[in-house]
């Protein structure tokens, strides 16, 4: 489990986290959603133990974050949003220092891993790509079977192809009893691993619930063609949040002004009306957008 209350840590600028209070249970994936700079990563650094709270507290499986980071980091994976390595190692090398130091020693699972991946661990890291790189910090992450994972931002520089590999190794992990915190910008992949979802802003958190009642929302999206597109945005964005789709409009619509605005729609020439189901992103930004608008 992993335990965050009345957490709040702030920098000089006056910028940070504050009043956090969210708990993932044993066995759940939560992703961590929010724009650059909304506190994801510092989250993460106070959960690793690497920044002490100006107050509250962060707990791992009930060990305290700061006073027992140690014992944590034997049952903890993390994947930095900013990768640093040995670049004179080997990745193989690497991981072995890394096994030495956790006292395991798993070659099995990590030769699965390296397949997994296709990554070559006899390469030099300081030669490897970006994308080989964060590969490498995924398995230094998952290589010694933690019970916990925090993930900040774990698939950034993979292709689509490493992306859906990932996507996988979370969802074995998650019929293992995993516990996974996952900070991501990617909403589908959110969508295909997560149980829960929190969106923070500036700070605070503005949202937090599990997938399936997200994708409830009383929100819908229509794709609407017209004759006339910039006529009908200035008509629809006065009442609903409306973006350009090429020649034609998306339009999210609360459902108790559903009938508003096909009455909208009655005074156009209309070629096209579809409703259309929601992402996560749609979501994310409802949120965030009526937050902004406050």
């Amino acid at each position: 489990m992993i335990e965050v209350s009345k957490l709040t840590l702030t920098y000089p600028s006056g910028k940070g986290v504050f009043d956090l209070n969210f708990k993932i249970s044993e066995g759940k994936v939560t992703g961590y959603l929010g724009p650059n700079g909304a506190g994801k990563t510092t989250t993460i650094r106070a959960i690793m133990g690497f920044m002490a709270p100006n107050s509250g507290l962060c707990k791992v499986n009930g060990l305290d974050c700061v006073k027992q980071a140690p014992e944590i980091q034997r049952i903890l994976g993390y994947v930095p949003g900013e990768i640093a390595f040995l670049d004179g190692m080997k990745g193989q090398e690497f991981l072995k220092f890394l096994s030495q130091m956790r006292g395991t020693n798993n070659k099995k699972y990590v030769d699965e891993l390296f397949e997994r991946f296709d990554v070559d661990p006899t390469g030099k890291i300081k030669k490897l790509s970006k994308g080989n790189k964060q590969k490498l910090a995924i398995i230094a992450a998952f290589m010694h079977d933690p019970k916990v994972l925090v993930l900040d931002e774990p698939t950034s520089g993979l292709d689509p192809l490493m992306q859906k590999r990932f996507v996988e190794l979370i969802k074995d992990e998650k019929k293992k009893g995993k516990t996974i915190l996952m900070s991501s910008h990617i909403f589908e992949e959110v969508e295909k691993t997560c149980d829960d979802v929190i969106i923070i802003r500036d700070g605070r958190i503005v949202h937090a619930s599990d997938v399936a009642s997200l994708s409830k929302a009383s929100v819908v999206r229509y794709h609407v063609g017209v004759s006339d597109v910039d006529v009908a945005r200035g008509v629809l964005s006065t009442d609903y949040a409306v973006t350009s789709a090429g020649d034609a409009l998306e339009v999210m619509v609360p459902k108790e002004k559903v009938d508003a605005f096909v009455k909208a729609l009655a005074g156009m020439e209309v070629l096209q009306l579809e409703s259309k189901a929601q992402t996560l992103e749609d979501l994310f930004m409802q949120y965030y957008n009526k937050e902004v608008a406050q």
